[in-house]
């Protein structure tokens, strides 16, 4: 038997069977996403790059997307935890969460923030805060994804929900072609300040030029992070098959490694941010 070690786990990621309808996100410009991904595509890229298991985040608004993910993670028990989708604004929010309560593995939810056309008036929707009311009461983790702009926006919003974790995805996805980074720390400083809230290193190398991008252009970033989350509050995720726009699979986390390999953002703040049991055989 081998020695117990550590988890190393990818912190984000997506699978889906492709359908244009279904992900109106994945544009013109993105057509090596059109296509298939599945479990069994990315457990070769875990094994090389050393990784133990996965945690796979919804990639479309639909609480469908929820159970199919979950049928995966029954049948691949290496996806650690599931990050679905709910409405959080419906009123039988608390029917929904019900029906998935004998899913242990199904340890948060996310909404794409970012594409709401007015993002203060979602957040703003009495609903919608009594959902995240809702999801933290019952030990819920839910995941922000918006663009730097809106950090500030979302800064007020983690602190009135404060009675369990929350994640910043993709840095705040910070302006990286504009190349402002102190604008960018500025943003994202009070939302660190928040000792509830940890971050992603993920989704960086698709914020840069796909075709042109440097890791010297992109470590600044890491390092902004480090200083102010600290490695406890970090994780490393790679975005797969959405980092594929922009590079492959091991330059993405050789990216994260090449600023540190603390046991934290490899895994450790993800096992405690997703109450996932820490060590394996």
């Amino acid at each position: 038997m081998s020695s117990p070690h550590s988890l190393r786990l990818d912190a984000h990621q997506h699978f889906w069977r492709y359908d244009a309808a279904a992900y109106p996100w994945i544009g013109r410009d993105m057509s090596g996403l059109r296509q298939d991904f599945t479990p069994d595509d990315l457990r070769p890229l875990l094994d090389a790059g050393g990784f133990d298991g996965c945690i796979a985040v919804q990639a479309r608004a639909c609480a469908s997307e929820t159970d199919q993910l979950l049928q995966l993670a029954q049948r691949y028990p290496w996806i650690r935890a599931v990050v679905g989708w709910v409405d959080l604004c419906a009123r039988d929010l608390e029917q929904s969460l019900e029906r998935w309560a004998q899913a242990p593995v199904l340890r948060g939810f996310r909404h794409q923030l970012q594409d709401e056309p007015s993002l203060a008036q979602f957040i703003q929707n009495p609903g919608f805060s009594r959902g995240l009311h809702t999801l933290q009461r019952q030990g819920l983790v839910y995941e922000v994804l918006v663009k730097a702009r809106d950090l500030r926006t979302v800064t007020e919003l983690c602190q009135q929900h404060d009675q369990h974790h929350l994640v910043l995805d993709h840095l705040g996805k910070p302006d990286i072609q504009a190349g402002d980074l102190k604008t960018w720390a500025s943003q994202l400083a009070p939302l660190a300040a928040l000792p509830h809230v940890s971050c992603k290193l993920s989704g960086l190398i698709t914020e840069a030029h796909w075709q042109d991008w440097s890791s010297a252009q992109l470590t600044p970033y890491l390092h902004m992070a480090l200083e102010l989350f600290g490695p406890e509050r970090l994780m490393f995720g790679s975005d797969w098959p959405v980092c594929l726009l922009a590079s492959d699979y091991e330059a993405t986390h050789t990216l994260v490694a090449s600023v540190s390999e603390h046991a934290a953002i490899w895994g450790g703040t993800a096992c405690r941010v997703y109450n996932i049991e820490g060590v394996t055989q």
